[in-house]
């Protein structure tokens, strides 16, 4: 499971035309770096992590 860092959402699209870069459809994070686990109890608390990072910075 390949995870954005920035939102946590699994919606990513692979472009590896522009040097194998990420890109998120829901947050527009662009970038090589991805959290990638395929555990589902880790990607679930990873992606919680980010959301209460996320709530608490707004």
């Amino acid at each position: 499971m390949k995870i954005c860092p920035k939102c946590g959402s699994e919606e990513l699209n692979y472009e590896p035309w522009l040097g194998e870069i990420y890109e998120c459809r829901d947050c527009g994070y662009r970038g090589v770096f991805i959290i990638e686990e395929d555990d589902p109890e880790i990607a679930a608390a990873i992606k919680k992590e980010i959301e209460t990072g996320k709530n608490k910075e707004e």
